[in-house]
């Protein structure tokens, strides 16, 4: 077995005992933890250009570390020339190591390279626990080269956890590092 991810040991030795201590629950079971996160890109000009579906589709792979899957228009809107089943996006599910590891470049590479980055905005919470983040540029990657991109898109990030309410999964993703606004 490959070896544990490092916020993986940091969450598993240090941050779920202390939640556990703090939020005074009754058995470890009941810690928040991240369940999984989904990384999504939408890409609207590949209804005239599918080499661009490809390309954002081999970046975000590039990004995450995992095959991304090609997604669908669930219906069609005629003021967009968008037709039900036209492949409009591209989105990965990361599970497990390769979540932790994913969770780790983001919070300590990618998110300080951020222009006039002050912190994440703490509007993200859905009130089930869970935490979207939308980043403007994949150029923040440093695994993405400059000179190949074809167009600069948008991500969206998705961290689903086990929480129950969002003070604990905001508690938690603090605890992992997340820099959220003051």
């Amino acid at each position: 077995m490959d070896k544990e991810p490092r916020l993986e040991k940091i969450y598993n030795k240090i941050i779920a005992p202390m939640l556990f201590k703090e939020m005074g629950y009754k058995s470890i079971m009941q810690v928040p933890a991240i369940e999984k996160i989904v990384v999504s890109m939408g890409v609207g000009e590949a209804l005239s250009d599918k080499k661009l579906l490809d390309a954002v589709a081999n970046e975000l792979s590039v990004i995450t570390g995992q095959k991304a899957v090609k997604t669908k228009a669930k219906k069609s809107i005629a003021n967009f020339k968008l037709r039900k089943g036209n492949e409009i996006g591209v989105m990965v599910t990361l599970r497990g190591a390769r979540m932790y590891e994913f969770l780790d470049r983001l919070i300590n590479v990618a998110l300080p390279r951020v222009k006039d980055f002050r912190g994440v905005k703490t509007s993200g919470f859905d009130g089930h626990g869970n935490f979207s983040l939308g980043v403007t540029e994949q150029i923040i990657f440093p695994e993405i080269d400059f000179d190949k991109i074809e167009k600069i898109c948008g991500l969206n990030i998705n961290i689903v956890t086990s929480a129950i309410i969002d003070d604990g999964a905001r508690l938690l993703l603090i605890k992992f590092g997340v820099p959220f606004k003051k």
